[in-house]
């Protein structure tokens, strides 16, 4: 059976009824388009979109959906042009893989600013239609599946960003089955120690905890079946990721967690849950303050369950969840699982629980740094929320930490900007009190006010606030801030000793008012003098743009000067198994950072006066390497004459220490007739050994099988080749 005809056999087994015609045309197209890539694992690149189509159809979502799955790397990585997919597959399926494709055309000054842009982008679109969220999410968890082929320093950066923001992304949608995929694999890799030492604490106790809970659910089914309520009771083990969190950040022992494993009775209807709750509630004594009633209030992701913890017969307390078979649905798949393009759904069914989605919108348009901007959406976006009342009755969410400020600009800006006070269930509290659960909010405003004051910036909690704040204060005191950022920032430019007529050139000035999203120089003096722009950002992008000129000299001087040791180079070059496409007369040396090897995808890098650094193509350094170092790149491959040499390349083994372990780990290096070069290991209290064994290498198809052989030593966790 071919790849198509089992994709095509898995999708009908979720859906009967799906267009095979329009699936199989998809598919061929993502084939020709894709022909010839490959994965870092070495499979065919089409096996990903087939694998992320996979995940969309388990999640059930739509034709166009899958379409655009298939899809949505050909125009970023092929030449399948977007109007070639507008023609082939119509507008729908064109949006959602345009709202998917990264900014690959633009040009940024940091890392930090791609990532920004790209997640800016997505918001855009996500407002125009969330599937391009969803095909994201699958993606993303597809890619964490398969990451141990990238560098560790890529593996880290993905699983930072995935619980920063995708997991909870995947939350905000209410789709905890990616969510808590996607958070267990990230921890796997940033804390493997942590990790393995909590599946081994897990697993010892994993038969006595199901015998328990097997017992538990036969006495409540008995209970339930007295009343004549249909039910479905199962168990439910908690994740690891969430299990991890709450021993790290609440410093409790496994012991102490009282969901570790919960019960989950499903029933017909909103009647039966709280029928069952009063049976479980006769049946053991339930725990104060453990119960809530997520029916009567649901999460801002649609979650509905009724949740209490109660104390068994043998005086440990376990974990009680009841619902609904749709509350079921809905906490299993989120969004998805009433997904509006589905036939019979309704069109707006969904649009007043993405509110949080126009709000994220709204204030992002208003940040022009990069790094504020993200940090921003981790504490608005992703931060535990508190729901407070307005004296009417109506919920307002906001972050926790969130103060009477930022409910007052939440509820309408003239609100925020007239703010004198505060009252609070009844009594006056000053501006920064912070907010708690059930509070009841009232703003107390004057007419009179004198409005904002730059010390509302360190009150305000979100960025709606802030950003409302900072736009008051830039229209009611523009000249005055002008004068005053300028003077600001001279004085810092000459208290620090740096030469104020090589910095605050108009270039640079209007270089750096560009970067943070302002029309010019006026406007970057207003937003230092405002409070809106920190000092420090500004005199780091100027020093850049002064250092880069420099920088650019100095490159000029050392070509030069390298072209006169041209002759004393090409001796050197014999012996590296690399030649520059070309030129046969420059110094060239293999990075250390990454160490590449025959069959390794290459590139070259002009260093200051040590001739040609080789890299791998994927190397992390080269990745994140800044726009203006990349005129430095020149094109690099292996000499075909020279394919017996051999080269050392670092891999990395994370395994359980026990004896013989490095007997067994030499003996399968001496069966596959590789020398060893170095080893470096490192224990812990756990159990855990990190090992880097350093070995010679004739090219990367060894490479593979010498991983391959490792991975199958008794006791051996992870096998990956380093870079670093």
């Amino acid at each position: 059976m071919d790849l198509l005809e089992k994709f095509i056999s898995e999708l009908l087994q979720i859906n009967p009824n799906i267009n095979v015609e329009l699936i199989e045309k998809a598919y061929k197209k993502a084939k020709e388009y894709h022909e010839g890539q490959l994965r870092e694992s070495g499979e065919p690149y089409l096996v990903h979109p087939v694998e992320v189509a996979k995940i969309l159809a388990e999640l059930g979502m739509d034709e166009s959906t899958l379409v655009a799955g298939l899809l949505h790397d050909t125009v970023e990585d092929t030449y399948y042009s977007q109007e070639d997919l507008f023609n082939d597959f119509g507008e729908e399926v064109a949006l959602l893989v345009d709202g998917v494709t990264k900014l690959k055309s633009l040009v940024y000054e940091s890392k930090e600013e791609r990532q920004a842009e790209n997640l800016r982008k997505m918001f855009l679109a996500m407002s125009k239609d969330i599937r391009v969220l969803i095909i994201k999410l699958a993606d993303r968890l597809h890619n964490l599946r398969t990451i141990n082929y990238m560098s560790e320093e890529q593996i880290k950066d993905k699983c930072r960003e995935t619980l920063e923001i995708y997991a909870p992304l995947a939350s905000r949608l209410g789709i905890f089955t990616l969510k808590f995929e996607l958070e267990d694999i990230a921890l796997k890799h940033l804390d493997p120690r942590a990790y393995y030492d909590l599946v081994k604490q897990v697993k010892s106790k994993k038969q006595q905890r199901e015998d328990y809970i097997n017992k538990v659910i036969a006495e409540i089914k008995e209970s339930i079946d007295e009343l004549k309520i249909e039910s479905e009771i199962t168990g439910r083990s908690k994740h690891f990721y969430s299990i991890y969190r709450k021993m790290k950040y609440q410093n409790r022992q496994l012991d102490e967690i009282f969901d570790l494993t919960a019960i989950r009775i499903i029933v017909e209807n909103i009647k039966d849950c709280y029928a069952v709750l009063g049976i479980v509630h006769t049946m053991w004594k339930p725990i104060p303050g453990r119960f809530k009633d997520y029916i009567a209030m649901p999460k801002p992701n649609r979650y509905q369950s009724l949740h209490t913890t109660v104390i068994g017969d043998n005086g440990d307390p376990f974990e009680i969840q009841i619902r609904t078979h749709e509350m079921h649905k809905i906490a299993e798949y989120g969004i998805a699982a009433h997904w509006k393009y589905k036939e019979g759904v309704s069109e707006d069914k969904d649009e007043g629980k993405l509110a949080w989605l126009r709000q994220t919108l709204e204030w992002q348009k208003d940040l022009n740094d990069p790094k504020e901007f993200m940090e921003t959406l981790k504490v608005d976006l992703f931060s535990n929320q508190v729901f407070v009342f307005t004296p009417k009755g109506d919920v307002i969410e906001l972050p926790a930490g969130s103060t009477p400020l930022d409910f007052a600009f939440k509820i309408h800006s003239a609100i925020g900007a007239n703010c004198v006070g505060a009252k609070v269930n009844g009594k006056m509290v000053p501006i920064d009190h912070t907010l708690k659960n059930g509070n009841i909010v009232e703003i107390v405003t004057s007419s009179h006010s004198k409005g904002p004051s730059i010390d509302w910036l360190k009150i305000a909690q979100t960025s709606n606030a802030r950003n409302k704040i900072k736009q008051w204060l830039k229209k009611e005191n523009r000249s005055d801030t002008t004068e005053k950022g300028k003077e600001m920032l001279e004085k810092y430019v000459r208290r620090k000793g740096y030469d104020s007529q090589q910095l605050l050139k108009n270039q640079y000035l209007n270089r750096c008012a560009k970067n943070f999203n302002l029309s010019s120089t006026d406007d970057l003096y207003t937003a230092i003098g405002s409070g809106g722009l920190f000092l420090s950002k500004v005199i780091s992008m100027l020093l850049r743009y002064y250092h880069d000129d420099k920088q650019a000299e100095l490159i000029r001087k050392e070509k030069s000067e390298k072209a006169e040791d041209a002759k004393k180079k090409t001796k050197h070059n014999e012996h590296t198994g690399v030649t520059v496409k070309g030129i046969d007369n420059l110094l060239i040396r293999f990075s250390k950072c990454c160490n590449p090897v025959p069959g390794d995808r290459i590139i070259g890098f002009i260093t200051k006066g040590r001739g040609i650094s080789v890299h791998r193509k994927d190397c992390v350094n080269i990745l994140s390497m800044p726009e203006e170092e990349k005129q430095r790149f020149i094109e690099v491959e292996w000499d075909k004459q020279k394919e017996n040499m051999s080269y050392d390349s670092d891999i990395h083994i994370i395994a359980e220490d026990r004896k013989g372990l490095f007997s067994d780990l030499s003996r399968v290096c001496e069966d596959m007739d590789v020398h060893i070069a170095g080893v470096n290991a490192k224990s812990a209290k756990d159990g855990i050994i990190n090992i880097t064994m350093t070995l010679s290498i004739s090219n990367t198809s060894q490479i593979e099988k010498i991983l391959r052989a490792l991975r199958s030593v008794q006791g051996v966790a992870d096998v990956y080749r380093s870079i670093t």
